[in-house]
């Protein structure tokens, strides 16, 4: 059996291998060869490495490793993408890792390939670089890594078709700086599109105005804000509110013709107990009661299936086994995670791991060296509280 690579290695080979998942085609790839690293390394490792293809997604794959048996156990998770990027921003290459001035730089160094390595070496090593023995584990311990975070969810969707894994506690790599999370918005994105029609714009009559009629509809949207604003507040979070952003509208082709199509997408970052699909049909609703009686044609479509906001109680043993091992309470993010899809599946879930968010999804994205012991130790900790190992 070849030995595991070190730490170092593994993340330079996670770095050079390209997943980068995007709703365009143009940029996105799969992510096999990364989880293909992971299979060979965890099995290295003794786990039960399965590799599961996303089903009408080629060259995506989850990957489950499971070492020791039994109920509960503790998952360790994180997704296996990167968003695109710009290399000519960068002053590294972005697939290759370089090391410079107590930084790790790399496309996914930090969000969140990084982690992987983190936890292999963690668990290779766990006391006096023996192995981990399974016979003596009270509980599993369960590596997950899946595909297409950044893009559509697809990966942590299939895992909640499937069920699977059914662990106890989860632990998810997202950069927070080693401070615990648990608790984060929602996403979600939708399209709204009005169909008129077109004609000339010396007489009013000839036509009807998409973008007029999206006129109404902007303004009720505003309305809406702020009558959620006022209903919902969490005081844990920065922005204590929900939040309805107008991102982006088009409509028209010329000064001197009725505008015939419209169309506005908005993002709206719900709290915790706020659900997606009572949100979705009281923007359908409002749409259109706002535009009602004027002859337009609506179209109310997701953009993407949505991400909904989590929540973990402050009274979880995982929460406060974080608190006491890292010194900091469990805090609230403005980012989405897979953390809901964890809690799905009857997980008390955390968001917590090496790095920060502000590096990510930015050029010359990093990782800090000072980050890699704190983290091994961390999760040694977290893995002889929660699955006895010794």
């Amino acid at each position: 059996m070849n030995p595991t690579p070190t730490l170092m290695q593994m993340l330079a080979a996670l770095i050079a291998a390209p997943s980068v998942s995007s709703v365009s085609p143009d940029f996105d790839t799969g992510n096999q060869a990364v989880i293909g690293l992971l299979a060979q390394w965890l099995s290295g490792l003794g786990f039960a490495v399965e590799v599961l293809p996303l089903p009408g997604r080629p060259g995506k794959a989850n990957l489950i490793a499971t070492l020791g048996k039994g109920p509960g156990g503790l998952v360790l998770a994180g997704h296996t993408d990167t968003v695109p990027c710009d290399p000519h921003l960068w002053r590294f290459d972005p697939f290759k890792l370089t090391e410079e001035e107590g930084r790790l730089y790399g496309l996914g160094t930090c969000d969140m390939k990084g982690f992987f390595p983190l936890v292999i070496e963690a668990l290779r090593g766990f006391e006096a670089g023996r192995r981990i023995d399974p016979a003596t584990l009270t509980a599993p311990i369960i590596v997950v890594a899946t595909a297409d975070e950044e893009s559509s969810m697809a990966g942590a969707l299939e895992l909640v078709r499937l069920g699977r894994p059914k662990g106890r506690y989860a632990v998810i790599g997202e950069p927070t700086g080693l401070k615990p999370v648990r608790m984060h918005k929602g996403i979600l994105m939708e399209s709204v599109r009005l169909t008129g029609r077109s004609g000339h714009s010396s007489d009013p009559s000839l036509g009807l105005s998409a973008l007029e009629g999206m006129s109404q509809v902007l303004a009720d949207l505003i309305a809406w804000r702020g009558q959620l604003q006022a209903q919902h507040r969490n005081p844990g979070f920065h922005v204590p509110v929900p939040t309805l952003n107008l991102g982006r509208i088009h409509g028209g082709d010329n000064p001197n013709r009725i505008c015939g199509h419209c169309e506005l997408h908005i993002d709206i970052r719900p709290l915790p107990g706020m659900e997606l699909e009572e949100l979705r049909q009281t923007l359908d609703a409002r749409v259109a009661q706002a535009v009602a009686g004027s002859g337009l044609q609506i179209e109310v479509t997701p953009l993407f299936p949505g991400t909904p906001a989590m929540e973990t109680p402050a009274t979880s043993a995982l929460v406060q086994a974080a608190e006491r091992l890292t010194g900091h309470s469990a805090g609230a993010v403005a980012f989405g995670t897979e953390g809901p899809y964890f809690t799905a599946l009857g997980m008390e879930t955390l968001i917590l791991g090496p790095g920060n968010i502000d590096q990510a999804h930015q050029p010359d994205e990093w990782l800090g060296l000072e980050q890699i012991n704190p983290t091994i130790a961390l999760i040694r900790q977290l893995v002889t509280r929660f699955c006895g190992a010794r």
